[in-house]
Formats: C-alpha cells, structure tokens, sequence
C-alpha cells in the first residue's frame, strides 16, 4: 500500500464510510466537560450529520478504520476483488484526528467502522483502542459509535460496549439465502449471536447500573443494525417481518434500511440498476409505524401490493387505510389515541394535542386542519362536529382523489 499522508487516507476513508446508514447519536446518556473536566460533551448542537430525538442536528467525523478488507461480499464496495484505492488509518490516527476535529467544533462524535484486516480479532482490537484511548487517556466525553464484528471474540466486543454509547452490528441481508449467495463468508447465525449477545451484556449493565452507582455504563445508547434494500430478491414484506423480528429479539434502538448502491466492478450476481429511493423512504414510514403507531408487523404488510412491495405513489399508513375502510371514519372528537394514530395524515404530536384539547373544547374540521399539512388526505377519514365523509369514504377512486400530487421542487422559491 503506497504511503498517503493523513488529509489522503480522509478523503478515501471518509468517503468509504458514506454507504453505512446508521450514524443516529440519539439515546445517550449526558456527559459534558462543563466542570472543568474532560474534553466533548453528548448535550451539545452541531453542524452535520445525524438528527437527535428532539431535532438537534449532531455532528460526527465518519470514518472507516481502513477500507482494505479480506472478506469478498459481492454487495460491498470495499470487497477482497474491488478495484478500489486502499487506506488504513492506525487507532492514533484516528484518535487524533476526532480531538482534533472536536477543538475546531467541528463534530460532536466518532462514527467508527472497518474492513477486516488480518483477522476479526486484530481489527475489534484496532476499533476499541481508538475508543479506549479517547475515553482514558484524552477523557474524551462526546458521543462514540463502533461498529463491531460477529466473530470476533465476545469479550473484544463486549469491551466496544465499555467505551461506546452505541454499537452496531449490520445482519447486513434480510434474508438468510441472500446472505449465502452475496455474503458467503458470513453467518447469519453468527451474527445473530453476536446481536444476542449484546443485548444480554447491555442488560446486565443496566441491572449493574441500578444496583451500584459506581458501574460503569455499557453502550447507554444500546445497539442498533442495518440492512441492505434491493441487492437480493428479498420483498418489502419480508423486510418488515425482519425488522420486527430484530426489534423483538434483540431490543434494538433501531433497524436502518440502505438502498443497494451499483459499485464499479460490479459482481454479475448483483442487480443492474439500484432500486428506488422512495423504497427506502416507505420501508422507514413502515418501521416508524410499528414502533410509534402501534402497528402489528402483519398489519404493514397487510398495506403491500399482492408482489409483496409496499405502494411507492402513497405511504403505508394510507395504503393500510384505503384497504380496511371498514374502520372509518373515526370521530375526532370521542376516538381513542389507538384509532387516531391509523388515521392517514395524523402524526403522533397532533393526535396528542387532540386528546389534550378536545377535553376543554368540540373539534371542527378547521380545527384539525391546523394541526396537518393536508386536510384532504385526512377528510374521507374522520369526523368531526362539522364534518360528515358520507359516501366519500367508499369511493372506488378515493386513492386518485387524495393522492399526493407530484410536483417540481422550485430551487429559488420564495
């Protein structure tokens, strides 16, 4: 590997790192140097990559280790056969570069991820001795993302836990037959232990925590994973029967979808064309529904087309509703919170300043259409005390009638 000096292994790393979706720093517990203490914080604002629960933007320096790597998954860009230009940053590169980066206020956190160089186990040691020495030796106190390996030794991984507010590991296929035929150096048994794992290891943590104040925490943040859309046969309904499993088993923070990404090089078992990008947004509005909307995982794919692919042209949540009319419409005024949230248009703050305020006073269709951005997708749908659908409800052509229209976004709007 030819010698590059630190601002080239960025660029290449850096860049490496951008098909890794799951960079969210939300869900840690609070740290800050405000004492006088330490160096970072996990409270503060900042100016790039990843969005907090309440809307703060959190800035990370992501990042790859190295991008060289001995596995050949065909998916991968950074695969064993890809002609692709090699970096490999060393653990006090990269630790450098994070304090660095944070005195400058450029970033918050470390989003860590790697190839595999050598073996799982060299490169797990490689991706703690960056957070180690963040966290021991420079009291660095911001948020830190690992990314860990399935088969590396589990007291490697569980030490990633000790040093990192959240750590991830990529089931990286929905299906177990795309995982063989893409993936073949990789177990999807393995890494489902790997993820089991972890979520025994964070509970005991949790338990430890409570009992003594002096136990250290252990991934606070918890874990979370990803899967790739569209490289493999696998449907939308079986990604939303995945998604569900992976909550239930392993108590994840969350499931990202990436949409496959054509790489030069290709391998000639890979689609021709990546699949589209509103496929990712509706497998996400999907996931949103079973964690917020109280949707059963059979419900969302109850909302599929007969090929098992969730509608692109409309969002589950109302392709859900114009297939079982026979729950509507819902009176706004003496509706439960369940039935509220199936209806198509109303998020959870609105449903809950509903309820908040229909105690005091009647809703009118006025009234709920302040709280919307479309009053006629919510219309065929509710009732109010001024507002009756009839018949618009059982419209065969109802779906044409409050479908989203498709306009040009205008550059320079006012």
């Amino acid at each position: 590997m030819a010698q590059l000096d630190t601002r080239e292994k960025l660029a290449i790393l850096a860049d490496a790192a951008k098909y890794d979706a799951s960079c969210a720093s939300s869900g840690t517990s609070k740290r800050n140097s405000a004492g006088g203490k330490g160096l970072g914080s996990t409270e503060g604002s900042g100016i790039c990559h990843a969005y907090a629960p309440d809307g703060r933007c959190i800035s990370l320096l992501k990042i790859l280790l190295t991008n060289s790597c001995v596995f050949n998954c065909h998916y991968c860009i950074n695969r064993k056969s890809s002609n692709v230009r090699r970096a490999r940053f060393t653990a006090q590169e990269v630790v450098q570069l994070t304090l660095a980066f944070y005195k400058r206020n450029y970033i918050e956190g470390l989003f860590l991820s790697s190839g595999i160089i050598k073996s799982s186990n060299y490169t797990m040691e490689q991706l703690v001795e960056v957070a180690r020495s963040l966290r021991e030796d420079h009291d660095f106190r911001g948020y830190i993302h690992l990314k860990t390996i399935p088969d590396a030794d589990p007291e490697l991984v569980r030490m990633a836990g000790l040093y990192a507010d959240r750590v991830s590991i990529n089931v990286e296929l929905p299906t177990v037959p795309g995982l063989k035929r893409l993936a073949p150096e990789k177990s999807a048994g393995q890494i489902e232990g790997a993820m089991l794992g972890m979520k025994g290891a964070i509970e005991d943590g949790r338990d430890a925590k409570k009992k003594y104040k002096s136990a250290p925490s252990f991934a606070p943040a918890g874990q979370s994973t990803q899967m790739i859309v569209g490289a493999d046969a696998a449907t939308d309904s079986d990604i939303v029967v995945k998604a569900s499993t992976l909550y239930d088993r392993f108590s994840l923070r969350r499931v990202y979808y990436s949409a496959f990404s054509p790489i030069p090089d290709a391998s000639a078992v890979l689609p021709l064309q990546r699949p589209p990008l509103m496929r990712e947004h509706r497998l996400y509005q999907s996931d949103w529904l079973m964690r917020f909307y109280g949707f059963k995982p059979e419900e969302v794919v109850s909302a599929a087309e007969p090929d098992g692919m969730l509608p692109l042209d409309i969002d589950p949540k109302l392709a859900w509703a114009l297939k079982f009319r026979e729950y509507f419409p819902v009176d706004v005024n003496r509706a439960s919170r369940e039935q509220l949230l199936r209806v198509p248009g109303l998020g959870t703050k609105a449903v809950d300043r509903i309820l908040r305020s229909r105690r005091f006073r009647t809703f009118s269709l006025d009234d709920v259409a302040r709280l919307t951005v479309s009053v006629a997708k919510i219309r065929p749908f509710i009732v109010t005390s001024d507002w009756r659908p009839t018949l618009l409800t059982d419209r065969a052509d109802l779906k044409r009638w409050i479908k989203p229209e498709k306009s040009q976004l205008e550059l320079f709007a006012a």
